[in-house]
């Protein structure tokens, strides 16, 4: 397909929503921005073959398994990180049953006491 030559962006082919407030915002606009540049150039014929590569790519099977993976993998790292979590407050829990459970039996020292009264 031959290129044709590139016209200028009009004012009226950027749409103005204002500024964002959050970088999560800013970072969305501008790659809604991007991808509204690339379908136009697209369109017109004058896409480098970089970009017209990458959507190629983009669409292909083996890349929505490679998104899918990563973001089971991130399911992953999220269920393991609560898992942690929640071995490190067991633990905490099992120490201060064992430091209550001494207490009440006698064994405690007045400063496992004093601990304990500030705990409660």
């Amino acid at each position: 397909m031959p290129r044709r030559k590139r016209e200028p962006l009009q004012e009226s082919d950027i749409r103005c929503s204002g500024t964002p407030l959050t970088q999560e915002a800013r970072e969305t606009q501008l790659t809604s921005l991007a991808m509204d540049l690339a379908e136009r150039r697209l369109r017109e014929g004058t896409a480098s073959a970089q970009e017209i590569c990458y959507w190629l790519r983009r669409g292909t099977r083996r890349d929505q398994l490679e998104e899918d993976q990563m973001a089971y993998k991130n399911e992953l790292l999220q269920a393991k990180t609560s898992q942690i979590r929640q071995v490190e407050e067991t633990a905490k829990l099992y120490a201060d049953a064992i430091k209550a459970f001494k207490i009440y039996g006698g064994e405690g020292d007045d400063e496992d006491y004093e601990e304990y009264e500030e705990d409660v």
